[in-house]
């Protein structure tokens, strides 16, 4: 017999859920509220694939709660933004599909972010809010907006949109099987504990994840991510035991994984790509955290519509940069394929891993491979990146300081990480072993 705890947006007799899902979604949630005033088993909302479109934020105020829909329904929006519209008429589809949520908040200027959120998660008291999952279905932006910049309004990646936010501190709360697109601000959660961020796809959003106030044991892993050049792909703060693993980062973040006042917790597995320096940050006193077995890729944009953008740093900054202490850097491999004549500051030689401040780093067995290419555009995403990737034709070898140790951080130990040429640092307050080399 069905269940009274599962509910369907298509069978819910109050609103209509192709014009306005929120109000669907917040009729539904008062419905449970009222029923399960003692006994609290929570409840299912089911998405069915079609559009809906939401113009009234959803507040969820309860524990137990399973959101779920039948296709994360991800297709790239900047490919066809970028695409000629009198071609769009040739083309198989033009919008996200699976079950999709059409974020159509009104966006206020001046407003709190939390309020172009579609999902606001809140609740005060004890305990706090628990076991709230997110699961299967598109949370849509639609369009971005003209930032004043010049830049086609649909590249910028603003829109005061977010796809959920949760605003206070919570508990074993789940995002899997996601699509998010066309969004600034993609999932941002605050004072998460046991959190798991699973097998989504964050892509065409101007930041990805963001883990705000604090937070422990959580988990990002098995995701397909991809912020814009403003923001970032992973943030978080303030987190210890924070499992960073086996994602695979799309370029053109202005970060791969950004970490403030994180400790003891782990970047690992990951496969990293970004078309600027600064990829892999752990700054405020980030200290005791693992960071092993990643590849890093940084090479070039090659798609013509983000030619000449960057997220401001210089190459001196560092692919992975460190300040904290106690922090064991192996087993990375580092690929750095650019073209010298777009190095800056002009004639620097790049920085691979550079630590900051803090000390008693262990930097082992980490692989550089640095060439110099020319670099090439084209007007196809796909072609031109794939076409990049792919390309290991003999190229000049590019000179890079491997590992720079700043004077604000001693006491280090690095190992097998470059050659005796490449390694920039005070060899009398920190140890030092190179690579060998061929010859005499």
């Amino acid at each position: 017999m069905p269940s009274a705890n599962r509910y369907d947006i298509t069978e819910w007799p109050v609103g209509d859920p192709t014009d306005d899902v929120g109000e669907v979604f917040n009729s539904i949630i008062a419905d449970i509220k009222s029923r399960q005033t003692t006994d609290k088993p929570g409840a299912v909302i089911y998405i069915p694939p079609g559009d809906y479109r939401l113009r009234t934020q959803v507040l969820i105020d309860i524990s137990f709660l399973r959101i779920e829909g039948s296709g994360h329904g991800f297709t790239s929006s900047s490919i066809r933004f970028n695409v000629p519209e009198g071609e769009w008429a040739d083309l198989h589809e033009l919008w996200p599909g699976g079950s999709r949520i059409l974020v159509d908040i009104p966006v206020v200027d001046g407003a709190e972010e939390s309020a172009g959120a579609a999902f606001y998660v809140h609740r005060e008291g004890s305990p706090r809010i628990s076991s709230v999952e997110f699961s299967n279905f598109c949370i849509d932006g639609l369009h971005f907006v003209s930032d004043g910049s010049g830049m086609h309004p649909e590249n910028t990646y603003v829109n005061g949109k977010t796809g959920i936010h949760v605003a206070g501190a919570n508990d074993s709360f789940r995002i899997n099987g996601m699509g998010f697109v066309y969004l600034e601000h993609a999932l941002t959660i605050c004072n998460a504990d046991a959190l798991s961020i699973h097998d989504n796809f964050i892509a065409e959003c101007g930041n990805c994840i963001e883990l705000r106030g604090w937070g422990q044991a959580s988990k990002i892993t098995d995701n397909l991510i991809g912020a814009g050049f403003k923001g970032h792909s992973i943030y978080a703060e303030n987190h210890g035991g924070l499992l960073i693993t086996a994602n695979n980062v799309f370029p053109r973040g202005a970060s791969s994984v950004h970490l403030e006042g994180v400790t003891r917790s782990n970047i690992s597995n990951n496969r990293l790509h970004s078309f600027y320096p600064g990829m892999v940050v752990l700054a405020e006193n980030s200290s005791e955290n693992l960071v092993a077995s990643n590849h890093f890729l940084r090479d070039l944009e090659p798609w013509t519509p983000f030619l000449g953008i960057d997220n401001g740093l210089d190459d001196l900054t560092g692919l992975l940069s460190i300040s904290g202490s106690n922090n064991t850097i192996v087993g990375n491999h580092f690929s750095e394929v650019i073209d010298s004549r777009h190095i800056r500051p002009v004639g620097a030689t790049p920085t691979i891993i550079r630590l900051v401040s803090g000390g008693a780093n262990f930097v082992s067995t980490n692989h550089v491979v640095a060439v110099d290419v020319h670099a090439t555009s084209g007007g196809s995403a796909y072609e031109a990146q794939v076409e990049a990737l792919l390309a290991t034709r003999v190229s000049d070898d590019l000179a890079v300081s491997t590992v720079t140790v700043d004077a604000g951080s001693a006491g280090n130990t690095i190992l097998d990480s470059g050659t005796d040429a490449q390694v920039a640092m005070n060899r009398s307050v920190n140890a030092f072993r190179a690579t060998p080399t061929f010859g005499p």
